[in-house]
């Protein structure tokens, strides 16, 4: 008997344990069985409460489970290509959980809480999602269907259509997906997006090919010697080279299939590592150089795969020829020709690394110097000399020509000089096997070797080309990949994921919301410290000033206030947890700061996205109209009405531009949507006028349960 999806899935208090078994069941690196499986709170029932828990618990068995939503029309869609995921089957009372551990189009594979797989229709699980976004309209369409009069088969089908107009507005929720941590080992990142299995194939396909190919060849050089050139013959021949394609269309596909998701693994571990880097790591390489790290990551996703597979291949090819040319004519001659021309070859390569490496660092210097120049064009217009704009600029360009026309030099060598130079040598050494009278079977060989040889070293050539590349790009790009592994605090799952209270625990309990002992902090390019045994006490509802010199620390005690940086000594809890205890994202979801101006952005994208960065998205209609309401309350609400889209106008560089006080107050409102229970605000009011500087002050006051505010005195 089939049971319901209800009797299929987890309850909500043994969510944690879905969670393990289907990290440890797909291969995710999670912890080890000792550590104990996270319980999910008692009255964790709306999707709000039990999302961050959800999310903190995954991150505490050491893989990520991300929240997503979909259009309605796209929801088997998302069902059959989640897994592994966890769904939350909507209804009344306790929530239950379906651990989804594999999904086709048609089925979806369900591990049940007595650790069976059981494969239900991945429509079953659709209809038990959408089931509650489609009641209020349920209804609507039996009726309109009742009046037409529609039966039979294609009923099901219509009604599907008008449901799918009907909602096609709605998005349907419930979902996490699990995936490998950011800062996970390449081994589980891989067997997660199937390289392994990508890689097999793609080196199957390619032997299998290139073994047909060599074996037709043969088969003609046979035939042609022997003078059998019958049409059976011929025939098989055909259907060898016929058979050469399937393999190398399976080659083709296993290797852009390689590539994508190759690349996905790279991109998302620099991602992680990017968004790792401290403050300071960051304000020291400056736009343009990070821009050149982006650029570099292009080239090791492009240039690593291709360049690695080409080599690979090319000292197959090159292990074949030798073995070809060693049952030749010219059979010792010519191994110990291929030899010293692979030894050039090596050398050669190692001068082309190092002046790829010259020629990179004036590339990068170059694009360096361009995007600082853009970013500071207003400033140069205003207050250089306009002599003085283009200084330099001549030098920089005939350094970076010099270099290029030097790596060219040696590239034509490389992939161009060498394998026709073999090609020659190889001919001149098959010279005194031919006049001392050889067999044509064996010079036939010889000639095959030659000519197998010549393309393996054609393919090295334009393999160590690109791996060169790949290595330069990424000894560029390596902080970034080894800032992935930078440890960060996890938090235990019952503090990481509650929910922020909507009244803080401080304010009943009498204990401070924010309780600072002896806090030491220095700069590591200085040896001085520039905040020395700091103490405070932040109680729930206080309205704290801190007023302060320039360079005194005030945004330094902001900034590890909020999380932003880590004490070097000393102690700072959060509701008597410390961050080891609420994780680095549950502490910042308690402490939110607003940075100063040159620290704070406005990002390209909408008016909206901006506001509700501290939130998820896409926006539920009530993010949107709460946001909506607070920015009118900062006295945005002018601004709102002068742009065309209102709240969904792009803003930003290429976008809208706003004002230095319109700014000031967009960062007012992302930090006071982002719900936390202190407001940390740093010189935020710096650029109002006093008429707004008291409006917008007054909201704060009424909107923020607990604020410190940072400004000069």
């Amino acid at each position: 008997m089939n049971q319901s999806l209800t009797d299929l899935g987890w309850p909500t208090a043994r969510v944690g344990e879905a969670l393990e078994v289907l990290a440890r069941r797909s291969g995710l690196g999670a912890r080890p069985a000792a550590s104990p499986v996270p319980v999910a709170p008692r009255g964790a029932t709306a999707e709000e409460q039990i999302g961050p828990w959800i999310e903190a618990a995954a991150r505490w068995l050491g893989c990520e489970a991300e929240a997503v939503e979909t259009p309605y029309g796209e929801v088997e869609d998302l069902v059959a290509a989640a897994a592994p995921a966890l769904v939350r089957l909507p209804g009344p009372g306790t929530p239950v959980f379906l651990a989804l551990f594999a999904g086709t189009r048609g089925r979806v594979t369900i591990m049940t809480p007595d650790r069976r797989l059981v494969r239900r229709p991945a429509a079953e699980a659709r209809d038990a999602l959408c089931r509650e976004v489609e009641g209020p309209r349920a209804s609507e369409v039996e009726q309109l269907l009742a009046d037409t009069g529609l039966r039979g088969r294609r009923r099901p089908g219509v009604r599907r259509a008008l449901l799918r107009q009907l909602l096609v507005n709605e998005r349907v929720g419930g979902c996490w997906l699990l995936r490998p941590a950011g800062a996970a080992g390449l081994g589980s990142q891989a067997r997660e997006t199937r390289l392994p299995r990508l890689l097999f194939i793609l080196l199957c396909a390619h032997a299998g090919g290139y073994g047909l190919w060599v074996l037709s060849w043969w088969l003609l050089g046979s035939l042609s010697l022997h003078g059998r050139l019958a049409p059976g013959w011929l025939a098989a021949w055909m259907l060898l080279l016929a058979t050469l394609i399937p393999c190398r269309l399976a080659a083709t596909v296993a290797g852009g299939l390689l590539s994508i998701h190759g690349g996905s693994v790279l991109k998302r571990r620099l991602l992680v590592g990017a968004l790792k880097l401290e403050p300071d790591e960051v304000r020291h390489l400056g736009v343009g150089r990070l821009l050149g790290r982006v650029i570099e990551s292009e080239v090791l996703e492009t240039m690593a795969l291709t360049g690695g597979f080409l080599g690979l291949t090319s000292v197959l090819e090159l292990g074949l020829a030798a073995a070809v040319l060693g049952a030749g004519a010219g059979s010792g001659l010519h191994v110990a020709l291929l030899g010293g021309t692979v030894l050039a070859t090596g050398l050669l390569a190692l001068g082309y690394l190092r002046r790829r490496r010259c020629w990179t660092e004036e590339r990068v210097d170059l694009t360096n110097d361009l995007v600082e120049r853009m970013v500071g064009h207003r400033t140069r217009l205003a207050q250089q000399p306009r002599g003085q704009w283009n200084a330099g600029e001549d030098q920089a360009l005939e350094r970076y020509f010099r270099a290029s026309a030097s790596l060219d030099r040696l590239g034509v060598a490389l992939q161009v000089l060498v394998p026709r130079g073999w090609f020659l040598v190889a001919l001149l050494g098959l010279a005194p096997v031919f006049v001392g009278g050889a067999s044509v079977s064996a010079l036939a060989v010889s000639v095959g070797g030659i000519v197998l040889a010549y393309r393996a070293l054609r393919g090295l050539g334009e393999g160590l080309d690109r791996l060169t590349a790949a290595w330069i790009a990424w000894q560029r790009i390596g902080p970034l990949w080894r800032a992935a592994r930078r440890p960060e605090p996890i938090g235990q799952p019952r503090f990481a994921g509650a929910s922020v209270p909507g009244e803080p625990r401080g304010r009943r309990s009498g204990q401070p919301l924010l309780d600072v002992h002896d806090l030491v902090f220095r700069y590591r390019d200085r040896g001085e410290a520039i905040l020395q045994g700091a103490s405070l006490r932040v109680h729930a509802g206080d309205r704290l000033l801190l007023e302060g010199p320039s360079g005194g620390g005030k945004s330094t005690l902001a900034a590890l206030l909020a999380g932003g940086r880590v004490p070097e000594a000393g102690l700072l809890l959060c509701n008597g947890l410390d961050r080891e205890t609420l994780g680095a994202e549950g502490w910042r979801r308690r402490v939110v700061l607003a940075p100063q101006y040159h620290e704070n952005h406005v990002l390209m994208g909408t008016f909206a996205f901006n506001v509700l960065l501290g939130r998820g998205w896409p926006p539920r209609p009530a993010d949107l109209e709460e946001a909506e309401g607070v920015c009118r309350a900062l006295d945005l609400g002018p601004l709102l009405d002068r742009m065309p889209a209102g709240m969904q106008q792009v803003v930003g560089e290429t976008g809208w531009q706003l004002s230095h006080g319109e700014k000031s107050r967009l960062y007012i409102a992302r930090a006071i949507l982002q719900g936390g229970e202190v407001l940390v605000l740093d010189e935020s009011f710096a650029a109002l006028d006093p008429p707004t500087l008291r409006r917008t002050l007054a909201f704060v006051l009424e909107k923020a349960p607990t604020v410190l505010v940072v400004a000069h005195p």
